[in-house]
């Protein structure tokens, strides 16, 4: 691969609720490109990170970055504003993907099917039943499956942590209809939507800890789901990408149930910047696809630039 650039920030780390899955992400992407021969710097992201990077003086940044800020558009912006070459999707593409009800909106003129939901005031959601259980209730604009509840049927209430003085993850949430079912997930690099695999946990569902705690989850791969299945998901993985104008690599999240008499297949939501941990699906599927991690970050780097 002819190299565009050569010295490549990694910036990573940050102040969301996912710090530590960045801090992760962006120390593998760090070895992994210097694996592949790039002057690879490190930069923990802080509120500064205009002057972090001026006096980095990078050719291009690999974000590495996770959750609010670093994945909605903020970061982005400031990279367009520095004429930072930079990985993954623009301004615009990351802040709607980042909103999930606004994503939903995307999916819906794109005929790619996501649970019916609402945003509510946290309040409103704490008080009582806003719609029919089972439902799950999540924050609009965090990822991870960070503030994430799954509200069973026969429940009285929703959950008491809403109504925490601990909670800082906003004063609105979306409530959402559950999908019951297998959880799936694909990747896209580019144009091309990689493979499907099913997350099995036996935690309450794929929640942080199973996200990203060793054993927390298995990983089937290729996922073990009938051929035209697989094919409408790596359809509608590229659709979704496609529709919110991504860029770079993203990963969709699927709810499969085989059971349903009607729709069977719901896009939860598209992650801008997949996690490049021990644990992660997006370099797995890489892999499975003869893709080493050098080879992925190389080719993530070289997708970089501005205006995306």
């Amino acid at each position: 691969m002819t190299k565009k650039y050569n010295k490549v920030a990694v910036i990573k780390g940050g102040w969301s609720p996912e710090r530590e899955v960045s801090l992760n992400s962006g120390a593998a992407a760090a070895q992994a490109l210097s694996e592949a021969g790039y002057d690879a710097i490190e930069i923990d992201a802080n509120r500064d990170l205009a002057v972090q990077l001026r006096d980095a003086r990078p050719d291009a940044v690999f974000n590495a970055l996770h959750g609010q800020w670093g994945e909605d558009g903020c970061v982005q912006g400031i990279l367009e504003v520095l004429e930072i070459p930079y990985t993954h999707s623009g301004v615009l593409a990351s802040a709607l993907a980042m909103d999930k009800q606004r994503a939903k909106a995307v999916f819906e003129d794109a005929g790619i099917a996501s649970p019916h939901g609402m945003i509510v005031a946290i309040d409103e959601a704490a008080k009582g039943h806003i719609m029919e259980p089972p439902y799950v209730i999540k924050p609009n604009a965090q990822g991870s499956s960070v503030g994430v509840f799954i509200v069973r049927e026969g429940e009285n209430r929703p959950p008491s942590e809403l109504t925490s003085a601990k909670w800082d993850l906003g004063d609105e949430v979306l409530v959402e209809k559950f999908i019951p079912g297998r959880e799936l997930t694909v990747a896209v690099m580019g144009d091309r939507a990689l493979c499907v695999t099913e997350i099995m946990t036996s935690l309450a569902f794929y929640d942080y800890e199973a996200k990203y705690a060793a054993g927390g989850s298995q990983h089937v791969l290729p996922a073990d789901i009938p051929d035209d299945v697989t094919k409408k998901c790596l359809d509608l993985a590229l659709r979704a990408h496609q529709s919110l104008g991504c860029r770079g690599m993203s990963r969709a999240d699927f709810r499969y149930d085989p059971q349903a008499d009607g729709e069977q297949l719901y896009c939860l939501e598209i992650n801008t910047q997949p996690g490049l941990t021990s644990t992660s699906l997006a370099p797995e599927q890489a892999a499975h696809l003869g893709i080493s991690f050098p080879e992925l970050c190389a080719w993530i780097v070289e997708d970089a630039s501005c205006q995306r």
